[in-house]
Formats: C-alpha cells, sequence, structure tokens
C-alpha cells in the first residue's frame, strides 16, 4: 500500500496489527547513533547507482532518502510497519523531491512486492522482530537472482548494561507489579543462528558478525531522550504520571554502574549483528 493520504494510513492501521507504539517525532529527534550507523553501513554497499533499492524499516526516512541520493539512476522504496512513521517520512520527503524514492505501510515478514530489486538493506530495525526466517524468506521473494542483502540489528549482548539497570529497577517493590509475566520484545540473536537460517531461506552468507559499537549521548538529557523513544515497552504499562519517575530510576542506576565521562556524556556498549548475503 503507497501511502500518500490520510485515507491509506488509516487503511494500513486497519490491515496491520501494531506491534509497538512508536513515537515517530520522538525517533526522528533521538535517533543520532541509528543514523551514523547506517551511514556507515551504507558505504559498504558500494552503490552503482542504478540499483533498485527496498529500504525495511525505513523509520522517518532519512536513510531512504540517503539511499535515494546515492542511486540517482535507480529508485528506493522504503516499508516500515507503522503507519505513523511513514507518514512522517512521506511528509518529510515528498515525491516532488525525491522521485525516485516512495514509502510504504508493510510488515517485514509478509512483503507483498513483485522480485525485482537488487539490494535489500535494513538497519536498527529486525531486534524488533521474532521470527528472522519469515523476513529472510520475504526478503528472497523480492530480490533479483544474485541480489544483495544488507542487514544491521541489535545482536546478542546488545546493551546489556542498560538491560541490567531495567531488571534491578522492575524488581523493587514500587515498579515490580507493573511487570509480571512481562518478556521484552527484543530479539538479540547471534552469528550462529544467521549461518544456519541463511542458507536455509536462499542464501549464501557472505559475511557475518558481530560489531561492538560505543553508544555516545550528549549529557543526561541525551540518554533520557534515547530512553524515552526506544524502551518505551516497559513505560506503557505504567500510569503516564509515574513513567517519568520509572526513566530517572533507570537511570540514576545505569549511571551508578557505568558513570558518566569527564564530559558528562554517558556511553552505552551496544552490539550490532550484520549480516550480508546475496540471494541464490
Amino acid at each position: 500500500m503507497l501511502i500518500g493520504s490520510d485515507t491509506a494510513i488509516k487503511e494500513c492501521k486497519l490491515r496491520i496489527p501494531m506491534q509497538h507504539n512508536w513515537n515517530a517525532q520522538d525517533y526522528a529527534t533521538n535517533s543520532s547513533a541509528q543514523l551514523q550507523w547506517a551511514q556507515e553501513l551504507l558505504a559498504k554497499l558500494a552503490l552503482r547507482g542504478t540499483e533498485s533499492v527496498l529500504d525495511i524499516g525505513c523509520g522517518d526516512g532519512k536513510i531512504s532518502a540517503q539511499l535515494a541520493s546515492l542511486v540517482s539512476a535507480g529508485r528506493v522504496l522504503g516499508i516500515d510497519l507503522s503507519a505513523d512513521m511513514i507518514r512522517l517520512a512521506s511528509t518529510r520527503f515528498t515525491a516532488e523531491q525525491h522521485p525516485n524514492l516512495s514509502f510504504m505501510c508493510m510488515d517485514a515478514t509478509a512483503v507483498q512486492l513483485p522480485r525485482e530489486f537488487d539490494i535489500v538493506f535494513s538497519n536498527a530495525v529486525l531486534h524488533w522482530i521474532k521470527d528472522h526466517c519469515a523476513v529472510l524468506r520475504a526478503t528472497h521473494a523480492v530480490l533479483k537472482p544474485g541480489g544483495k542483502m544488507l542487514l544491521q540489528m541489535g545482536g546478542r549482548g546488545n546493551a546489556a548494561a542498560v538491560f541490567a539497570a531495567i531488571r534491578e529497577v522492575t524488581a523493587r517493590p514500587q515498579w515490580h507489579g507493573y511487570f509480571h509475566r512481562f518478556t521484552p520484545p527484543y530479539y538479540f540473536y547471534g552469528t550462529e543462528d544467521y549461518r544456519q537460517w541463511l542458507p536455509e531461506c536462499g542464501f549464501r552468507p557472505v559475511r557475518i558478525e558481530l560489531v561492538p559499537k560505543d553508544m555516545l549521548h550528549e549529557s543526561v538529557k541525551g540518554i533520557l531522550g534515547w530512553l524515552r523513544t526506544t524502551w518505551f515497552p516497559y513505560t506503557d504499562r505504567l500510569p503516564v504520571a509515574t513513567r517519568d519517575v520509572f526513566f530517572a530510576d533507570v537511570l540514576d542506576t545505569y549511571i551508578a554502574a557505568c558513570p558518566l565521562d569527564a564530559h558528562g556524556n554517558s556511553h552505552v556498549g551496544m552490539m550490532r549483528l550484520e549480516v550480508e548475503a546475496h540471494a541464490l
């Protein structure tokens, strides 16, 4: 479904059940690290400028727009499950400004598109999805034979110190009752998983590796913005009036274990899983 109107977005919301309550504007403001890592990943594509590219989990559209500028004689389609993200992306990056760029609201596990893409690209998205084999099969179905797939996502061990702080906080009496039977909706897989899945789903592996990253947040305000933007599955369980208190508790606990640096900045140890493969 090509998003070009409020009617289309409403239809998208009816057809696709939302899994995560993203705030698109918050993400656009507090995703500088994801943007930096995506730009590093773009350099690994070695684009000629004529490719047809599918960007899975395009979010606010910034990376899709950069891809479109790199394939001026090709085209880019950005897809995302969040209708709010697609609305923001298509508003910021219009067809008039970027004639080779378009956006669609679509589930990455159930992509329904022709087999006409040279490249499938995805950054900082797939760790929100449990069934990666479904994504790989859907990806294979849209790639031309020999087409390239380049993915980066949170991998095994990602943000371990933040998870430790959150576990400590949610175990405290004032918060524990809100998280009874709660399972965090993050799926951080390892290299061994993709070594098994890629051949099963029709791909020839080229490179599968875990890459450590330092996520830098300028000031306490920066890390609070990131917590609010990407850790909302926790606060969605809380009364609105308590959410800022919860994140302040998490932040204090995290900084006690991982102090700010000499400049007052916070560092979070991240682990990214990068996967490069070709469709058979």
